[in-house]
């Protein structure tokens, strides 16, 4: 058996040191979600009594629930857009040994390097011209595209790690190299897929900018930016704004704690590759 030694209990001051770090801006933010208005007390001083009724206030006044639906249709459909495209992407690039293949996978990866703000302008044109302003849709193609490069770069890291044995022998049974992929090599992938997964969604749920410039003066909000609408320039109602930044959360926690074995299987198989 191991001996407990003062290493170990280094390594645990220091991880409770960090669970601190990390713990504290989450109590702040429920502590203050469920503080009355009333109390013009610290934020770290624990709320004496708390209550519902911010939820209830931010649900109403801010319009959360269309602005969740909106986020949970332009994060789902754009995700599964870029999970497709980049698996597809991924295998050729991956198993191709041609000169094109590496060419085409570094001018893929040209879009991890330049900054999507030069692009601002004559994308917001382009979607003015398709029509898709103020839709849910110019946040989906936007986003299908911007997370492409990053999504293909994963899959390929992962591929290359994987061993060509079981899609070898498909294809000696009479499989195509489109059922080989389908049937054998994207079930191998679950890992890398559910990592991708989480990560492009909390990218796409949390921007701001975005929506904000694409759905700029229609009905249509997502979370962020209906969150933004409790920050006055003379009155801030902060413990509205905590209350919703609670409601905004949970939806991204729950699938982040739904898919948290096959998210950290998915780090430990990159790593070993």
């Amino acid at each position: 058996m191991r001996r407990y030694r003062g290493r170990t209990f280094g390594l645990e001051l220091l991880m409770i040191g960090v669970a601190l770090v990390v713990g504290f801006p989450l109590y702040v933010l429920v502590n203050l979600a469920v503080r009355a208005p009333s109390d013009t007390s610290s934020p770290i001083r624990p709320t004496t009594s708390p209550t519902l009724d911010n939820f209830t206030q931010a649900w109403q006044q801010g319009a959360l629930g269309g602005a969740l639906l909106n986020s949970v249709v332009v994060t789902a459909v754009s995700v599964v857009i870029v999970l497709a495209v980049s698996s597809f992407a991924a295998y050729p690039l991956a198993r191709a040994t041609a000169r094109w293949s590496r060419g085409l996978f570094l001018l893929i990866m040209l879009g991890l390097v330049l900054p999507f703000q030069l692009a601002a302008l004559p994308l917001y044109q382009t979607m003015r011209d398709l029509g898709l302003l103020g839709t849910p849709w110019a946040l989906i193609l936007f986003y299908s595209g911007l997370q492409v490069p990053f999504t293909t770069f994963l899959y390929v890291g992962f591929l290359r790690a994987l061993p060509r044995d079981f899609e070898d022998a498909a294809l000696i049974d009479g499989c195509t190299p489109t059922q080989g992929f389908r049937y054998v090599v994207f079930p191998m992938l679950k890992p890398i897929t559910v990592t991708a997964l989480v990560l492009n969604a909390v990218s796409v749920w949390n921007d701001f900018f975005t929506p904000l410039l694409y759905l700029s003066g229609s009905a249509q909000q997502t979370m962020p930016v209906a969150i933004a609408g409790f920050v006055g320039q003379y009155v801030t109602d902060w413990n509205l704004v905590f209350a919703a930044l609670v409601i905004s959360i949970v939806p991204i926690l729950a699938v982040y704690f739904a898919l948290q074995r096959s998210i950290i299987n998915g780090f430990a198989g990159g790593l070993k590759g």
